[in-house]
């Protein structure tokens, strides 16, 4: 769903380290990314009525979360989100763009790799970042790392801050044990990825350091 690269952990041939990954974890995975990425479907779904694709992403990876086969409604789905990303994003619809982000990140958590890499993270809180970057929008603040400023406004950024803020507080209270102890097996959060890359190390930073 996403394209792997840099940051790598390698074995002694070169080759890149694996660690131990159970299907039941990447179902508790994907069920953490729904959780915190379902909240901003109502941002996409004000911004685009009757466009169903963010919501059908959720709904696959949902149905895997709970027990169900990694299906190819799954990919389809993560697919159909990106494109109304890429499509709300040209549009100058920042928030909405976002949210439909963080439905096509969601589902991309169904394909977490039990590869070493840094960018794997990006499966596990990739939907939490995306989502409080949604909010950060919608409540007026076009600041860091923002590449659709809509008018242009600073008019409610400190809300902005607050309310994402506020998101990643909440998906550190969405997080189990399991998704913890997966995300730890992995090497911290790349670097890069704009305000959204900010909102993600931030998240990663606070889950490591959870007792």
């Amino acid at each position: 769903m996403t394209r792997d690269s840099g940051n790598e952990n390698t074995g002694p041939h070169g080759t890149t380290a694996m660690i131990e990954l159970e299907l039941d974890e990447i179902r508790e995975v994907a069920a953490f990314a729904v959780a915190c990425a379902q909240p901003a479907l109502v941002i996409f779904e004000d911004t685009c009525p009757g466009d169903s694709r963010a919501r059908e992403a959720l709904d696959a990876t949902r149905a895997f979360a709970e027990g169900g086969r990694r299906s190819k409604a799954i990919r389809d789905g993560a697919w159909a989100a990106w494109r109304a990303y890429q499509e709300t994003r040209d549009a100058g619809r920042g928030a909405a763009s976002e949210a439909a982000r963080a439905a096509h990140t969601a589902a991309s958590s169904a394909y977490l790799h039990p590869l070493a890499k840094s960018t794997q993270v990006r499966h596990i809180l990739g939907a939490a970042a995306h989502a409080a970057r949604a909010f950060e929008l919608d409540a007026g603040d076009h600041g860091a790392g923002d590449d659709s400023r809509g008018d242009g406004s600073d008019e409610g950024a400190g809300e902005g801050a607050n309310v994402a803020a506020e998101r990643l507080d909440h998906a550190c209270l969405l997080a189990t044990p399991v998704v913890v102890d997966v995300l730890r097996r992995y090497p911290e959060a790349p670097a890069g990825g704009a305000r959204p890359g900010e909102l993600l190390r931030a998240l990663d930073a606070a889950l490591r350091n959870r007792p």
